[in-house]
């Protein structure tokens, strides 16, 4: 599909996507989307502006079912999320969720990203995938979804 002329590029949309947010949690999904940019410079950067969250996927098709890592924006947190995660081998204990697929982790850092630790699961999640990506082309942003509707992108006020 085509784009109309006068349609905003990507990262035009990301822009006000990212806007939703506090400056905080804005500028920590800024940093770990471009630290997982500098991490895969081949493949699909996928974004879906989601009901609950702004989630950048990261894939070697533009394929939603192909996407491995993500991040997700909540109003008060970043979290890293492992697609298969539940299969991966986590002797550090890091990885939360009691889902069939998905495993994730609140980053109290973007720079966590980076981390030992957390490199080792990325690297767990990578292998299957590592010839895919070397065959992609260089890393491609694609928005795929926005919902209309949304939940608040800025924490609410306790009662």
């Amino acid at each position: 599909m085509i784009a109309p002329m006068d349609a905003p590029s990507a990262e035009a949309q990301i822009a006000g996507f990212l806007a939703k947010y506090t400056p905080a949690i804005e500028a920590q999904l800024r940093e770990a989307r471009m630290r997982l940019q500098a991490m895969f410079p081949r493949g699909y950067e996928l974004v879906y502006d989601n009901y609950n969250a702004l989630v950048f996927a990261v894939s070697p098709s533009e394929r939603t079912r192909d996407a491995f890592l993500s991040i997700a924006g909540y109003p008060r947190w970043v979290t890293l999320f492992f697609l298969g995660g539940a299969e991966l081998d986590d002797p550090e204990g890091l990885l939360q969720g009691e889902g069939k697929q998905v495993r994730g982790l609140r980053l109290k850092s973007p720079a966590d990203i980076s981390s030992r630790a957390i490199h080792a699961l990325v690297e767990q999640v990578v292998a299957p995938r590592r010839e895919l990506l070397a065959t992609a082309p260089a890393l491609k942003t694609v928005v795929k979804s926005v919902s209309a509707h949304q939940r608040s992108r800025r924490p609410t006020e306790a009662k």
